[in-house]
């Protein structure tokens, strides 16, 4: 890092790095397989503006730290009666990450579920091991799925494929990710972090003009397409879930079955 680079912001929850075209953004509570809490994602908003601010940054690695990329939502930390800036605090977070100047990768092992299916999705590229498992389980947990988490489910991977995961909730692998779309790699655990040191070796011997370029000009064909703005109300579902009888039901039976 120049002696010239902005000083990593003092976070709690996460960890940032940058070192000449490279950068790293790790969710760091392995203990409980980094979970999405309001203030987790505060910070994620927070480390994507301050990687913004590093002229020649030309790729970020996002990854989880410890056994999992990320258990998703910390439920703990929402509530219904939350005011409306804490249950937007997803959305706005998964906007940050998208609109980053810098080239992100996921870098996915172990869970990704719900919210860190979201956090994955508003990357630009994502490799994952053989090991990893995904699941979006919000209906089962009484809420919808948010954070813009339907639209870029649906750039991605389809509607119909969105609808099925969502609604179900069920597991699925990284073969059946990467041949839907979402997944660009998949590799074996032992080879997950040279694979990834590969494809940013070759990302930033690219020029940044035209690596850049290409990254805001793919965003903006498809935000044209299926816009995450549209998404504003996602607070609104969120709340409705948390408040909804049924939606209490079945989240405690859900919380229940897994405690």
């Amino acid at each position: 890092m120049s002696d010239h680079a902005p000083t990593p912001p003092a976070f709690e929850t996460v960890e940032v790095s940058v070192e000449g075209p490279r950068g790293e953004l790790w969710l760091a509570r392995p203990d409980k397989l980094n979970p999405l809490s309001t203030q987790t994602l505060a910070e994620l908003e927070d480390a994507a503006r301050w990687f913004d601010r590093h002229p020649g940054l030309k790729v970020v690695v996002v990854g989880g730290r410890g056994r999992a990329f990320s258990a998703g939502a910390d439920l703990g930390s929402f509530r219904g009666d939350a005011d409306r800036g804490a249950r937007e605090q997803g959305w706005r977070t998964g906007r940050a990450l998208e609109e980053m100047r810098a080239v992100t990768i996921a870098r996915i092992h172990g869970w990704c579920v719900g919210g860190g299916v979201v956090i994955a999705a508003a990357c630009d590229l994502r490799v994952a091991s053989t090991a990893a498992r995904f699941s979006i389980p919000e209906i089962d947990l009484g809420i919808p799925l948010a954070w813009g988490g339907v639209p870029r489910l649906v750039r991605e991977i389809g509607p119909a494929l969105t609808k099925e995961l969502v609604m179900t909730g069920r597991e699925f692998s990284p073969d059946e990710a990467r041949a839907a779309g979402f997944l660009n790699r998949v590799v074996e655990e032992g080879d997950l972090d040279a694979t990834l040191d590969a494809l940013v070796a070759d990302l930033v011997a690219k020029p940044a003009l035209s690596l850049l370029a290409t990254k805001a000009h793919t965003n903006a064909v498809t935000e044209s397409m299926v816009g995450t703005g549209r998404s504003w109300s996602d607070a609104d579902g969120l709340a409705a879930g948390f408040l909804d009888p049924e939606g209490r039901e079945v989240r405690q039976r859900y919380l229940e079955q897994r405690g």
